[in-house]
């Protein structure tokens, strides 16, 4: 399945778009990182590794995940 990385040192926001069910949870919760209109749509300097853990939480189709960093 295709994904895609943003990595910010400590974390990784994995997207899978096919999973994804366009709910928007993330643009409205996190705007500053997620607009669907830019490229690349996701932005994850503009957040914090607590706001995009605590974001990610909430994606109700499992489309964002969290890689720790090893």
């Amino acid at each position: 399945m295709e994904e895609h990385e943003y990595p910010n040192g400590e974390i990784t926001v994995l997207w899978k778009p096919k999973l994804c069910i366009h709910a928007a949870v993330c643009v409205k919760s996190l705007s500053k990182v997620y607009n669907p209109k830019d490229r690349p749509w996701i932005k994850i300097e503009n957040a914090t590794t607590q706001e995009l853990i605590a974001q990610v939480a909430k994606c109700p189709s499992g489309a964002l995940s969290i890689k720790n960093r090893t």
